[in-house]
């Protein structure tokens, strides 16, 4: 028997509910049908229990309402989130579904007073996707430097400069290998662990995976250890590196790691706790 999708609810400051010390849940997915390697992504399933369905309730902010923003704020909104979309041309609103509840933002997307209107210092994302390259850089440092929303990501049509950006730690898509798929995996935590890659017995999946600000300067053996996973590369400074013996973990990495499927919501838990002291 399916259970009822969850009853769409405010919370007082529009911030994500969320469990203490754990992250969002990271539901599973099923090997989507007639695929050639017999895996491929997955679907959520809907046994998710009261809290981790809570959890995933967040506040999100898109700047620009083209075709990626409105399919975003859709996609965010059919996922039970709250979501605010800005634009300076009211006429873009116009691609939204009839019956989109979410907020329509007049303004300047790095406005500091418009981004308030939307709700940006209670938002657990924001993405910028609007047609232009400067505008999407200022209006992410904006979100980041100054509401300190934790998560962001800015669409960058040329390649040179989305690459630039990412060395200096701005998340970014580059238009070229753009889709709306790409700027969800950077901002719901429940798409970091579904996944790119599966082994074909669909028991093992590469992931990234989150860590607690206390592991930043642990070795990448002792987040294997503790996790009971295998760390396959790290991104750090938008390049990929192997970790070597005694690679540790620093501020800003991204953690790719081979795990087992059924334990993906047990990683997640674990590595969203500080590191156990040594005796």
């Amino acid at each position: 028997m399916t259970a009822a999708a969850p009853a769409r609810r405010a919370h007082p400051c529009g911030r994500p509910v969320q469990l203490p010390g754990s992250l969002p849940h990271r539901p599973l997915r099923r090997p989507r049908a007639g695929s050639a390697r017999g895996g491929g992504r997955y679907c959520f399933t809907q046994q998710q229990s009261k809290e981790q369905k809570e959890a995933r309730l967040a506040h999100f902010v898109i700047m620009g309402c083209g075709r990626v923003g409105a399919t975003l704020a859709h996609t965010l909104e059919d996922a039970g989130h709250s979501v605010a979309i800005i634009d300076q041309d009211d006429r873009a609103f116009r691609r939204l579904r009839a019956g989109f509840t979410g907020r329509k933002v007049t303004g300047v997307g790095f406005d500091r007073e418009t981004l308030k209107q939307a709700g940006v210092a209670d938002a657990y994302a924001f993405a910028a996707v609007s047609s232009g390259d400067n505008s999407n850089i200022l209006a992410t440092r904006v979100a980041r430097e100054t509401f300190h929303v934790p998560h962001v990501v800015a669409r960058i049509y040329d390649p040179g400069r989305a690459e630039i950006y990412q060395r200096l730690g701005i998340p970014t898509v580059a238009a070229v290998r753009w889709s709306a798929d790409q700027v969800l995996r950077r901002i719901l935590p429940e798409q970091h662990l579904a996944g790119d890659f599966r082994d074909p017995s669909g028991r093992l999946v590469l992931a990234e995976v989150d860590l607690d600000p206390e592991w930043i300067g642990h070795p990448v053996t002792s987040i294997e250890k503790a996790a009971g996973i295998r760390v396959a590369y790290l991104t750090r400074f938008g390049e990929g590196m192997l970790p070597v013996a005694g690679t540790l973990y620093q501020d800003g990495d991204t953690v790719h790691a081979m795990l087992g499927v059924d334990r993906s919501t047990e990683v997640a838990h674990i590595l969203a706790k500080s590191p156990a002291k040594e005796s």
